[in-house]
Parts: structure tokens; sequence; C-alpha cells
């Protein structure tokens, strides 16, 4: 677990420019992408550099830059890792201040194979020996990193069908001219790229982050001020988004494996192979009486013995550390089911729970009672928010306009929870894999149902609670009127977003609400909300944050089953709450769900952490959000300052229930763009 960068610098001579120097990308640049990610890492550094010659002239350049967080084999498995095709190569890395080592210089004639690695391969154990079955000498005790060196060499493309794992992979193979990038399926790690073209060179960039990309530019003299409004748009509207709103970012996605190539143009020319899950159609398909069943190789449908199966060999595998382990209990059926697993597999085990400041949030309590059911030690920590400071120093270090305000309580729980270990496993995809939101009802209603919906009267509601009944039937209405499914999720739904922009510039990306929402949400909102949280949250305090229910095959079998089967008689995660009530009693497993959550909108209005003055500084500054006007994105004031005033008067004692409305996460989108885009203008 750690944080990457590589730098690939692509030089053609014909237009008669002469060649770079041998330190033709300069370590102030290494220096700027190290800034950007050693809070990811602080047990460890590592550099690399190597130049290939393409037979028509072309120089290709490239560095790697990697910052680790020590977790297995603390001897082995620094980085990045260099293999010679003969034998690992540590003396071809060099730390940050000594004389730079080019490996072109040193090995000028080995096929050399550089790889910068973040993440875990659970299955390295096995994947080493099926390597060793085929030759391949291991020279550490049991570092996965040198797994994928070593399988990189051996299966090449198909090394991460092989995987469970979650990763973002950097591989540099000089022989072959090529740069590949590689994300994990679910996208539990980031992993960001930057195209950077100057007047004779162009620069290709990845990191764990974007700031260091981005403070790239100035660095190579292309420093670009294009945000795309459109993109921008749509975070606004959501909240998060994929890759960056500039025009220049782009993100690898989930499950991708990309080649970079580079052609006679001088140009990086990128393939991508993806990981797909089956389609839950298709998998129906071969179910029927007049298909065969499915191959063993293929996902069988769950049920309940074989749900509890694939939780059992995932959290199994998610148990191997050299550091601290423990548990991230709430009080929810995600994690209580993990925790049941870990009991029978290693009830040494600590189970962590934060106990959050604000009463109606807190679920020490009922964490407690799970933990005493299933026979784990509990250890309760403290957090102490200080929650404007730290919303300062997040959205800055994310680099990215990220509105969901559970970023914060996830950040005071792996803060707390850091005291007691390094490593933590927690419940994200529960609610996704088996249907566990209460919108996936809705989106499974007949149509007469869904068209019914558009006479909700919105406007006619009481919505002065986000939470209550009338809230959200207000929400369906505005959601059957307007963008389907996407206003369900929105910060921003289409109406309220239509107010907020005096021109638009597109959030054109609308459906029914009638769809595979589940599918939508592992594909979009699972990975560039709920993962891209935990990552910056966990790696914000050094902290390894895994996912068991995220495991490879579980995913697999999950997406190719029907929702009914997950949600026996409409009940939500109704499979997976048959799985629970094999270790839990009736009390635990049936609780309501409450959610990771903050009561962000009182705190707009007592001021609590000093939310509310850090809102009305930034909103109500001489320029709330510089920059994005000349990007075409103009904020209506008026309506912002409408908001404020509505949001005051929702919190006054009132029997009129059209006393105002909520704006708590509006309000905190807002908060969060005017930090975003004053940060971006600072570094610009």
């Amino acid at each position: 677990m750690c944080g990457i960068a590589g730098i690939i610098r692509i030089h053609d001579p014909k237009d008669g420019t002469p060649p770079p120097p041998l330190e033709a990308i300069p370590e102030e640049w290494l220096d700027v992408l190290d800034e950007s990610i050693k809070h990811r890492g602080p047990d460890g550094q590592g550099r690399f550099r190597d130049r290939a010659v393409r037979e028509d002239g072309t120089i290709v350049d490239v560095a790697l830059v990697h910052r680790r967080l020590s977790i297995i084999d603390h001897g082995g498995g620094h980085q990045p890792i260099v293999h010679d095709g003969e034998r690992l190569r540590p003396d071809l890395t060099y730390q940050p201040g000594e004389t730079p080592k080019l490996a072109h210089e040193l090995e000028p004639h080995k096929p050399i194979v550089a790889l910068a690695f973040n993440g875990c391969i659970y299955n390295h154990r096995e994947l080493r020996k099926e390597l060793e079955d085929k030759g391949h000498v291991f020279e550490t005790d049991h570092s996965d990193t040198e797994v994928l060196v070593h399988g990189w060499i051996a299966w090449h493309d198909e090394l991460f069908a092989r995987t469970d794992s979650m990763h973002a992979t950097l591989i540099w193979e000089r022989q072959a001219w090529g740069f590949s990038l590689a994300r994990d399926p679910a996208g539990e790690k980031p992993l960001y790229t930057r195209d950077i073209e100057g007047k004779h060179d162009r620069v290709f960039a990845a990191a764990s982050t974007v700031p260091g990309l981005l403070r790239l530019d100035r660095q190579f003299g292309a420093v670009s001020d294009a945000l795309d409004s459109r993109e921008l748009g749509w975070w606004i509207a959501m909240g998060s988004g994929e890759g960056s709103p500039d025009r220049s970012g782009e993100e690898v996605p989930p499950g991708e494996l990309q080649r970079l190539y580079i052609d006679n143009k001088q140009s990086p020319t990128v393939w991508g192979v993806q990981w797909d899950p089956l389609d839950p159609d298709e998998f129906a398909s071969r179910l029927s009486p007049k298909q065969p069943a499915p191959t063993p190789s293929q996902p069988r449908p769950l049920t309940v013995e074989r749900l509890d199966e694939l939780i059992a060999e995932s959290v199994a595998s998610r148990l191997e550390a050299d550091v601290p382990l423990g548990l991230l209990l709430s009080g929810g059926l995600d994690s209580a089911v993990i925790g049941a697993h870990i009991a029978r597999i290693a009830p040494e085990t600590i189970a962590v729970t934060v106990r959050m400041p604000i009463a109606g949030y807190d679920e020490s309590e009922k964490a407690a009672e799970t933990a005493q059911a299933l026979g784990l030690k509990h250890v309760v920590v403290e957090c102490e928010p200080n929650a404007a400071d730290d919303l300062l120093r997040l959205i800055p270090a994310l680099g990215l306009p990220f509105g969901d305000s559970s970023l914060l309580p996830t950040s005071w729980a792996c803060r707390a929870a850091s005291e007691s270990c390094k490593v933590l496993l927690g419940g994200d995809g529960g609610d996704e894999l088996f249907a566990g939101y209460e919108r996936y009802r809705i989106t499974r209603l007949p149509m007469i149902a869904q068209i019914a919906l558009v006479c909700i009267p919105s406007r006619c509601l009481d919505r002065r609670e986000p939470k209550s009944t009338s809230s959200k039937l207000a929400r369906l209405g505005v959601a059957a009127r307007g963008g389907g499914y996407e206003d369900l999720l929105a910060i921003f739904p289409s109406r309220d977003y239509e107010r907020l922009r005096t021109n638009l510039a597109g959030r054109t990306r609308f459906s029914r609400l009638r769809c595979d929402a589940r599918q939508r949400d592992f594909r979009d909102y699972l990975p560039y909300n709920l993962l891209r949280k935990t990552d910056t949250a966990s790696m914000d305090v050094a902290i390894e944050l895994r996912s068991p229910l995220l495991a490879r095959k579980l995913v697999d079998a999950s997406l190719c089953t029907p929702l009914d089967v997950l949600m026996p008689n409409g009940e939500r995660k109704g499979l997976l709450k048959q799985v629970a009530r094999k270790y839990l009693p009736d009390t635990i497993v049936n609780r309501p769900k409450q959610g990771f959550a903050i009561p962000i909108g009182e705190w707009f209005r007592s001021d609590f952490g000093s939310m509310r003055t850090l809102l009305y500084d930034y909103l109500e500054s001489a320029d709330p959000f510089p920059g994005l006007a000349e990007a075409g994105v103009n904020i209506n004031m008026d309506f912002v300052r409408r908001m404020l005033r509505e949001h005051d008067a929702a919190g006054e004692q009132s029997l009129n229930p059209w006393h105002g409305r909520d704006h708590s996460q509006r309000l905190y989108m807002l908060l969060v763009l005017s930090i975003w885009s004053k940060w971006l203008a600072s570094i610009r």
C-alpha cells in the first residue's frame, strides 16, 4: 500500500531539435510528484530512471517514483522493483537526494522490467507457487510485489486476470518501449493520468493523486487553465465524477489494463483491456433449460451457502499482514458479517469502533453489541474532529471538488483507528453488491407506478428534514419528472441545477428511473464516490483499508445474481441477512440501516467545528469560484444566497411545512467547489 507516480517523455529528433540531456526528466519533476504522494507511504521511498531509443531515433525516457506503506515483507518488496530478465536489480534504483542512477547507462543491453505498485495481491502465495513451478526463482521471502514482476514476465497481459487484488500499477518494459497502467476491477486504488504536450516533446504522467499532476504542468511550462465545463457541471450536480474536471486530466477506469505505445507521430497510443462482469440477462439465459449450465470457471448464482463460502474465503485472504490488523466495526450488517468470519478464522483480531461526537450518529453501542455476540475483542476510540480545518486540508490533498460530506467522518474514523491498527478491514461494496439501497426498490416498480411518481407535488411537501418521508417523496417526484435515476443520486437534481447555473453547458447524462441500478452503482458510484472517499481518508493517515466484499469471485457472482435472489420478498440485503443469521441474533441482523454521516446541515446553522464560519467566509467572499466563469461555468449567486436563507429558516421552529428547506449537501458541495477552485487558482 503506497503512493506511485511515473513519467514518460518522448522526443522525436526529426524536427531538428537536439536530443534531451541524459537527465531528460528533471529531478524537480519527480520531487513535485513525490511531494503529492508522500503522505500515502511514510515507510520508504525510491526512484527509477531508464531510456530506450527506437530505430527511427525516437528517444523515450521514463521515471518511476514510489512511496511505501510497509504492510507485507518489510525486508523485501522495496520499490520501484526492477528485474533484468535474470534477477532483481535494486542497485538500479536510488533515493531522493542521491545522484540519479540511469539504468540505460548501467545496464544498456538487459531486458529491463520496472514496476511501481500500490495495493495488495491477496492470492500472491498461490501465484508464487505457480510461478515457481514454471521455473521462476524468487529472492524475497513473501513480497507480493515480486510476484507481480515475475507474473508480468510470465503472463504479461493475462497477469491481472489471475489476481485477487486491489491495485494501481505502473510497468515499464524497455525492450518493447511500452508503459503499462493497470487498475483493480472495483477501483479501490486510484490512478490518474495527464498528457502534456510541449514544443518538441510530449510528456505522459500518472500518479495516485491529482495535485502532483497539476503542478507538473507548471514545471513543464505547459500551464493550462482549460476546465471542461461539461465534466465540471457533472461534478457539481453529482458531487463526484470520473477523472478530473480538467481537460487534460484522465483516470484509468476500474478493471482496465492500458498499454502506452509510441508511434511515429510522437504521440502515445493507448489501448485497453478491461475486465467486465457478466451481464445479468446473459447469465440468466445460460441458466435456462435450453442452455447448458455455467462451466466451473464461470460465476454461479449465489445461494446462502455459496455466499457464506465466498465471504469466508475472501476474509481469510485479507488477514495477512506483518503489522497490527483490525476490523473497522460499525453497527451495520456488512462489517458484522465480515466480523463473524474473522471470529472463526482469527479470533485474536481487534474490532475497532470510533465513537462519533454526535449522539444521533454514533454507532459505538450497537457495534459493542455485535462484537460481544461474535466474541471479538472490541476497542472504542474517540475522535476529536476539527471539521473546518480537516476539510481545508483534505480537498487540496485530493485535488478534486469531491462533494460527499461523509469524507469527514470517514477521515476521523481512520485517524482514530490508526492508533490501534495499520491495516483495517471494512465493508465497502456491501450495498452495491447485495442490494442495500432503498432506491433499488424504486427502479423495479412497474412502469405505471413510475408514471404516477410524476404526479407527486414536490413543492407542496415539507422538505426541512432530508431523511423524512415527505422529503424522500419530493425527491422521487423530482427524479421522475427530471433526470431519472441520476436525480435520485444527485446533490443538485435537474431543477435545482438549472437554477444554480446561469448558463447550461450540458449536464446531459440522464436516464430513466427504471434501470439496472446495481450495475450502474458498481461502475460509477462505488469507484468514483465511495472508494475514492475511503482511499482518501485512509491514505491521509497511512492506513491500509481492505474490502473483503470486493473480492473478485464475490463481485462476479453477485453481479450475475438476479435482484430477486438478493432481495427475497423485496427485503434489502435479504440474502446477506440469511448468511448473517447463521452467526448473529435477529436483533442485530434486523437493525435499520443508519449510514455513516454527519449532521452537516445543523453544523451550518450552529457553527459546530467552525463550519458555518467557513461556509460564509467562502461563499460570501469577493470571488467565491475563481476561474469557473472563464471556463463557461457561471454560478447564480442569487440562488446561492436564497439557499443559505432557506437552509437557516428550515432550522427554525415553525408549524409551517413550507418554512424553509434543507440544503445541507448542496451547500456543502458549493463550499467544496469554492475551496477547490481557490486552491486550483493558487497553484496556476
